[in-house]
This record gives structure tokens, C-alpha cells and sequence, in this order.
């Protein structure tokens, strides 16, 4: 694994080793990886008139075990110090055990496997190490992708529909427009889990469709059309989805109008129409890849 950042200009370095001493000092970290663009050299800071993507720093965070790995999930303090830190550019953390790390490197598992490649170390306490992969099999890895796009596609269209059912029930009954909108966020959220699934082989244990979508964006930069926030009432409608997950099943005061609910169904639709094509073109790919 690489561990020198002079590929980067000298402000995100300086960013990074600022990110790298505020993350030391609020969790148990045991290794610090930088992933993704940043790590890659090919980061993106594209403004647009629809939607604009400004690529994240990708951060795995490696404790000891399992509870340590939930400490860091439950550190308010970590995230609330990144949120506000203007300096540094937004960062997208992910946390797991070694002992988790290890076995999915062993297993192939390209996702973990292109950190090990790609990653470059912020950090090592020294007291372990990672493993190396087994030979990857390309038609193991063609045969999952499928599974796990057909499983998570239909889930997600299942919810659509559901979204459709409670939509048409609300002409009657108001009240069913938060059920429908509680659908509407499950079909977005198992849509991201198909695309990150068939992608990078994983998906992070969370329901924030913020965070999902960012990180479906940097697979393929035609999902960035999907919710754009090129405007306040955008930025307000999506909030709006977001936060049905929780609010519009236990908060009394969630509420969503009809035409709400038609403009953000109309996105999801979108989505799925985007899931659908190019995931298929990818999978298409690994079976030619199986194949040869």
C-alpha cells in the first residue's frame, strides 16, 4: 500500500494530515486509509448547471474488533468536528475491525481488494497488518454481481410500487402520503444498494440517502442527475425524502403534499430507469470478463 500523498496539491495534503490528527484524536483508530479519487489521482470537482460533484476524501478507519468499530459509528464528536471544519474537504468515513478487513481482502471481495491496491496509509499503529487476496475468479465475481443486483432491484421496485399503491390511497386519506413517502425512500435506498452491490461488491450498513447517493455518484457520474440541488426548493424537496425513513413513520409533525410527492416519485423513477441500464452494462462487462 502506497504512503506518500505528492500526487495531491499541497492544500489537500495539508487537509488530509489535518483530517488524519482530528480523527487520531476523537476514535481508536489503528490505520487510516485514504481511498477512492483522491487516493487514485482522479478526483473531480465538476460544476454544472443541473447538479455539481466536488469528490469527497474516502477514509477507512481499521480498529482492533468489532466494539471499537462501533465506538467510531458512534462518535457525534468526529462528525460534528468534520462538519464544521470549512478547511477540509467533505469526507465520506467508513469504519470496520481488521479481523472484518482481512476476511473480505482473502475472499476477493474488489471493493476492500482496490483499497489494498489503490489506498494509501495515513496512519499504522503497527500492531497488524493487512492480508493479501486469493487468485480472483472473474466468473464468481460476474455470478454475484447478478445475484446481488437482481435481489436488491426488484426489492427496491417492490417498494416503488408500494410508493404508487399509497400515492393513489392519499386522494381518500392524506395520512397515506407519509407511507408513501416512506416507500418511496426504501425504493431509493435499495436502488443505491443495487448499484454500490453490482459496482464495488458493498454496501455501508445506513440508511442516509445522502451519503448512499454520493457514494453511487462516484461510480457512474449520470446518477448525479437524479436528485439535483441546483436551487433551494431541490435542496428542500430531497430533505424531504430523507428524512422519511425515520420522520413520516414516527414524527407526527412530517408532512408531504401531493405534489411533493409526484415530483420526487418522478425522480425515483429516473433513478430506477438509470439502476436498471447501467448496471446491466456493467454486469455485461464482467460476463465478458468471465468469459475470456
Amino acid at each position: 500500500m502506497k504512503t506518500t500523498l505528492t500526487h495531491l496539491p499541497q492544500n489537500k495534503q495539508d487537509q488530509l494530515k489535518s483530517l488524519t490528527q482530528i480523527i487520531l484524536d476523537k476514535v481508536p483508530a489503528e490505520m487510516i486509509i485514504l481511498f477512492g479519487s483522491h487516493a487514485r489521482g482522479d478526483w473531480v470537482e465538476d460544476y454544472q448547471e443541473k447538479y455539481e460533484y466536488v469528490s469527497d476524501f474516502d477514509i477507512l478507519i481499521v480498529t482492533k474488533d468489532k466494539n471499537s468499530a462501533k465506538q467510531v459509528k458512534k462518535s457525534r464528536e468526529l462528525d460534528e468536528e468534520l462538519m464544521a471544519n470549512e478547511e477540509i474537504t467533505r469526507t465520506s468515513i467508513i469504519y470496520h475491525s481488521i479481523g472484518f478487513v482481512n476476511d473480505k481482502i482473502e475472499r476477493n471481495y474488489y471493493f476492500f481488494v482496490d483499497i489494498l491496491r489503490e489506498g494509501i496509509m495515513l496512519f499504522d499503529s503497527g500492531k497488524f497488518s493487512l492480508s493479501e487476496p486469493k487468485d480472483l475468479n472473474p466468473a464468481q465475481r460476474f455470478e454475484k454481481s447478478t445475484e446481488e443486483f437482481e435481489h436488491w432491484f426488484k426489492s427496491a421496485t417492490h417498494f416503488l410500487e408500494g410508493y404508487e399503491f399509497f400515492y393513489s390511497k392519499g386522494v381518500q386519506d392524506p395520512d397515506y402520503y407519509r407511507k408513501a413517502a416512506f416507500e418511496l425512500h426504501q425504493a431509493t435506498e435499495r436502488y443505491y444498494a443495487a448499484i454500490l452491490l453490482v459496482f464495488t461488491d458493498y454496501k455501508p450498513r445506513i440508511h442516509d440517502i445522502e451519503t448512499l447517493g454520493n457514494q453511487v455518484v462516484k461510480q457512474h457520474a449520470e446518477f448525479g442527475t437524479v436528485f439535483p440541488m441546483s436551487n433551494e426548493e431541490e435542496k428542500r424537496l430531497f430533505v424531504l425524502l430523507k428524512k422519511a425513513y425515520i420522520d413520516a413513520r414516527y414524527n407526527r409533525n412530517y408532512t408531504i403534499e401531493k405534489e411533493e410527492l409526484e415530483y420526487l416519485g418522478s425522480r425515483v423513477s429516473l433513478l430506477r430507469n438509470l439502476t436498471e441500464r447501467i448496471c446491466r452494462e456493467r454486469i455485461g462487462q464482467l460476463s465478458g470478463t468471465s468469459s475470456s
